[in-house]
């Protein structure tokens, strides 16, 4: 039996550069409330980018599927087998755990092809506490991200009338590829070209990624996970309309989670894809800086109740190298000190320099060079090296339809 791995690895893209390391209370400064990442309360502000809200939380639901950390489960079926053994895809185990076998509970009892939804048909299963059944519980920590799993386990169900009208053998099966293709097509083709810019997207899709190449042991850069795909925390808006009913509101503590959604609470979908995010830049809005105590842990106006200093003092714990010099390794030329703006003697934390270079290159719509080959590389490499993704059956595969996420989220 081969012993599962619960949880992807993780390690360096640039084991070989030094290290940066910041005084904490420089660091603290930075994040704090009232700090150079506050973005403060004044929405008079010119804070739009041309990017959709929906984008950043469409990421984040990207970033669980990817990181997953699952227990192995044992298969019902087969005591001896243990399910989930773990790598990095995007192939929506978030979503679907174990599969109907593994764990029943997130399909329906007289319909295990398809997947549960609440009994009102716009929240994700719940039991009798309001504690969310999903492949992946961080998906309910705020409406944006439990909602859109409510908009795949409709299309999925769709696939799954579709298929079986048309007589498929294992319409679970089917329908399970048929959306998890649909999904990758929607990251390498819409989602990464906007995010990276198409030239960049067109290279790593044409040519392979150059740093995170496919392997025997697929995993996620530390560089990735605690640094460059921490640039959707700069996109959140201060307060978003949710239907024609609820809202404005911001984020925390409004649209929390963890909790049942009322139908007066579900989420307008085309709202969302006409909103704007925020454009990315080094500010983050009040209700990241000031963080409920149920998501961070920590009293609201504390240093550590702030996402931005929590990101600047993940990439130091883990060791990351500054972002001046992975530009350099990488070949471009560093943002000079004076576009940085901090005033410091030392080079700048990794997650502060990618967003940086996207409001300076950029104007905060999309993600440049250094952040950009990151964010890049590691998502076609992880589609790549899924020997079940369509890259990797049939990489001219296209949808029977032409198809966006604004096609799976207001199910047309």
């Amino acid at each position: 039996m081969t012993a599962p791995l619960a949880h992807p690895s993780y390690r360096s893209f640039f084991a070989d550069l030094a290290p940066l390391h910041v005084d904490p209370e420089a660091l603290h400064a930075l994040g704090r409330p009232g700090g150079p990442c506050d973005l403060g309360e004044d929405c008079a502000q010119d804070t739009d980018s041309a990017v959709a809200a929906v984008w950043p939380f469409f990421g984040q639901f990207l970033a669980h599927d990817i990181t997953a950390d699952r227990s192995p489960l044992v298969d019902r079926a087969d005591p001896a087998r243990l399910l989930n053994a773990r790598t990095p895809r995007a192939d929506l185990e978030a979503l679907y755990g174990a599969g109907p076998v593994g764990e029943p509970y997130l399909y329906r009892s007289d319909d295990p092809a398809k997947l549960l939804l609440s009994a009102s048909g716009v929240d994700v299963p719940r039991n009798h506490e309001g504690i969310a059944l999903v492949g992946d519980p961080r998906n309910d920590a705020n409406l944006f991200t439990s909602q859109m799993a409510v908009a795949f386990i409709r299309l999925h169900n769709r696939f799954v009338d579709r298929l079986r009208a048309e007589g498929a053998a294992d319409v679970f099966a089917a329908a399970r590829r048929e959306l998890t293709w649909h999904y990758q097509h929607v990251i390498l083709r819409e989602f990464l070209p906007g995010l990276i810019g198409a030239p960049l997207t067109a290279e790593l899709l044409e040519d392979g990624p150059r740093l995170h190449r496919a392997d025997d042991e697929p995993y996620v850069p530390l560089e990735f996970a605690d640094a460059a795909y921490r640039y959707g925390h700069a996109q959140i808006r201060h307060r978003y309309q949710v239907n024609a009913t609820f809202g404005p509101v911001p984020l925390f503590p409004d649209l929390m989670g963890f909790g049942t959604v009322a139908p007066e609470h579900a989420i307008d979908w085309a709202l969302p894809l006409e909103q704007r995010a925020k454009r990315m830049d080094v500010r983050l809005p009040t209700s990241l800086i000031t963080l409920p105590t149920q998501i961070s842990g920590a009293r609201p106006g504390t240093d550590y109740a702030s996402l931005a200093n929590r990101d600047l003092q993940r990439g130091q714990a883990v060791g990351l190298p500054s972002g001046e010099a992975i530009a350099r390794r990488l070949g471009v030329e560093p943002l000079p000190a004076e576009q940085i703006g901090l005033g410091w003697t030392t080079e700048t934390p990794l997650w502060f320099y990618i967003l940086k270079e996207a409001e300076v290159l950029h104007g905060g719509d999309q993600l440049g060079p250094v952040g950009g080959r990151i964010v890049g590389e590691v998502l076609v490499g992880i589609i790549d090296a899924d020997p079940g993704s369509f890259r990797a059956i049939e990489p001219e595969w296209t949808p029977a339809r032409p198809f966006a996420l604004a096609d799976l989220l207001l199910g047309q």
